[in-house]
């Protein structure tokens, strides 16, 4: 793996990761000598790590009492049992003229709100919300876009003690519906429409649908954008309206435990009914700032933008940026915009420092051509960051070659599970090709196969063998833990599961190599099906593929779909080519038996294609929530088809 960046030492003497270093070792009259022996510190002295956590933060809170409080179950221990806290009063405790949220859209329009202006909105919201009657433990829902709003809506929600959850608007009215229903919200936030592709997209008729056929939605909050009075239900008020109209109260923060409910998240659902994870506020916060702070060295003087829509996790992890005091830049609308140069121009524009987006976005810009070292200055960028499914080795090469020779490049993995990460950036270490930076401190994180923990270099499940404080509070309407405790914990009690297949590096990095539970096994060898998509985006041919593994003559076989650009047809020098090079890249158990062409790939409303959906498509079985994807008519392409019958 070959270098590709690292810190210079007076970087890493400056970072807050070396800062929290230095006052854990003065404390404590040791000394690390890597990151390793810190990481290790952190795993067997859990409450003093994450005390410290607390302290370097600055979280506001009655803290009282011991950092935990053991179980018989470890899993069931509780994290500062005693402490009291509440999670929107630790992202407004900026209250002055900087710029707290920057929204953009994507034709232009730009909104500005200040942590004087923002904190003064929350007051409002949330006493016409205490008005309307929302008491802590209450659910309110929303179904909308990345825009300012929706992160205010969220703060006044939090700030009673009531419990968030939101989706993107571009989900269907049934995938919206098997999600909101379960939870029984009270008050539904939304907008009429969202803007994508330069076009303004009408939900009004979706949103009557929602509203029709869940009965516990008292009213319909609608921030117009298309119309300004949409008539979306007959329970449907303005949000300027809503909000004025009653006296303005000060605005007070519950003080609530620990755990207490802050999120409410949804698994994909392509297997069934989306479960329904609850997240802490105390957990979900001092993982954020550790994140943020230690793992990414966020300060209060920087720019933090991530791609995302409010139905993905990063959304949450992005709007936590505010316990720093950053400047959060939100965009609503296609990133391939203005001929794919609308977020490029924005880094500029906006003075962004650290840019989160998608592995794909990084694989579709090279495969685009373009050279952003060239055409943009990126004097403010110092970080980029990538989520969604693995890096591949060629993307991390073009972000060195083609954006910024100098930039802290991380790779980071976790989950709507977790809201958070198991294994991402570290300012402190050097970047290398394909390689995940580090473990998070005070993550367990090992990988293991069937006997157990595997060597460096060998692959195996991700898993994680100690409690955090952002595991689940739990699932909705599971009292006795019962689907939590089948999730993840059925296949190693006592084990966190997390269902990514991966390896340790020589080097202390890490590697995933995709889904485990897509893991491909053909002749008793496990592939990760990252490792085949990395060879397949390399090829300009191929804009986008699939690859699973089909039961066959006792055996398992590999099979690529694969969708062509520029009109292509895929004939035998194409599948030939695509074979020479997946092979000479990786080894011969990689090579697809089939390559297949078709026109569409099925994928979540978050952008992640559905190995497992395909899967059983080709299997003859039936998907059972197609309402959780963004293209559900996709998975037609794959029935009943002739080339996998011989």
């Amino acid at each position: 793996m070959s270098l590709l960046w690292q810190p210079t030492p007076e970087a890493i003497h400056n970072s807050q990761l070396s800062e929290f270093q230095r006052a854990i070792e003065r404390q404590f009259g040791t000394s690390f000598q890597s990151y390793s022996e810190l990481h290790q510190w952190t795993l067997d002295n859990p409450s003093e790590f994450w005390e410290h956590v607390w302290q370097h933060a600055g979280l506001i809170g009655n803290k009282l009492g011991q950092t935990t409080e053991a179980a018989n179950n470890p899993w069931s221990l509780r994290w500062f049992p005693e402490t009291k806290l509440n999670f929107a009063e630790n992202l407004l405790r900026y209250r002055d003229d900087e710029i707290a949220m920057v929204g953009l859209l994507e034709n232009g329009q730009r909104q500005e709100w200040s942590y004087r202006d923002l904190y003064a909105e929350v007051e409002a919201l949330a006493s016409a919300m205490r008005h309307h009657g929302i008491k802590t433990g209450d659910r309110v829902a929303g179904l909308l876009p990345n825009i300012p709003q929706t992160i205010i809506i969220m703060l006044a929600t939090t700030s009673i003690g009531a419990i968030w959850s939101s989706c993107s608007p571009d989900f269907g009215a049934n995938g919206a519906i098997d999600r909101f229903a379960q939870i029984e919200p009270r008050l539904l936030f939304t907008t009429d429409g969202y803007i994508y592709n330069e076009k303004f997209i009408d939900i009004a008729d979706k949103v009557s649908e929602i509203d029709s056929k869940i009965d516990s939605i008292e009213c319909v909050i609608v921030i117009p954008r298309l119309s300004t009075e949409p008539k979306t239900s007959s329970k449907a008020t303005n949000y300027d309206n809503f909000i004025k109209s009653q006296e303005v109260q000060p605005l007070v923060f519950e003080s609530l435990p620990f755990d207490h409910p802050l999120y409410i998240m949804y698994s994909s659902g392509t297997t069934g009914t989306p479960k329904c994870i609850v997240h802490g506020a105390g957990g979900t916060l001092i993982q954020h700032v550790k994140e943020h702070q230690l793992h990414l060295d966020l300060k209060r003087a920087d720019t933090l933008f991530y791609f995302t829509t409010c139905g993905w996790m990063m959304w949450n992890w992005l709007v936590s940026g505010l316990a720093t005091g950053s400047t959060l830049i939100l965009f609503d609308g296609s990133p391939f915009a203005n001929d794919g140069s609308v977020l490029l121009d924005a880094i500029d524009r906006e003075h962004i420092s650290v840019f989160g987006t998608s592995a794909k976005y990084i694989a579709h810009l090279e495969k685009l051509g373009k050279r952003p070292a060239d055409s943009h200055k990126l004097t403010s960028l110092r970080s980029i960051l990538s989520t969604g499914s693995p890096l591949n080795h060629s993307s991390f090469e073009y972000v060195y070659r083609e954006i910024k020779s100098d930039v802290h490049l991380a790779s980071i993995s976790g989950g709507t599970d977790i809201v958070s990460c198991f294994v991402l950036g570290n300012p402190n270490l050097p970047v290398h090709t394909g390689e995940l930076q580090s473990a998070g401190l005070g993550m367990a994180v090992e990988f293991w196969n069937e006997s157990g923990k595997t060597q460096v270099g060998e692959r195996g499940e991700l898993v994680c063998t100690q409690p955090f404080p952002s595991t689940p509070v739990g699932f909705w309407n599971d009292d006795q833990d019962t689907k939590f405790r089948a999730a993840y914990f059925s296949d190693r009690p006592g084990i966190w599961t997390h269902g990514d297949f991966g390896e340790v590096t020589n080097q202390g990095g890490y590697i995933i190599h995709g889904r485990s539970d897509a893991t491909l096994n053909p002749s008793g060898v496990r592939i990760g099906t990252a490792e085949i998509y990395r060879q397949i985006e390399t090829l300009p041919e191929v804009t986008e593929s699939i690859v699973v593994g089909q039961n066959w003559q006792g055996d398992e076989r590999v099979i690529l779909f694969v969708v062509l650009s520029h009109d292509l047809t895929l004939d035998i020098e194409l599948a030939t080519k695509i074979k020479r090079t997946i092979r000479d890249n990786t080894t011969p158990r990689h090579v697809p038996a089939k390559i297949i062409q078709v026109t569409d790939i099925p994928r979540t409303m978050s952008g992640k294609i559905v190995e497992l959906a395909v899967r059983d498509i080709i299997h003859g079985k039936k998907v059972t929530n197609k309402a959780s994807l963004a293209n559900p008519e996709a998975l037609e392409l794959f029935e009943n088809l002739d080339e996998l019958s011989n």
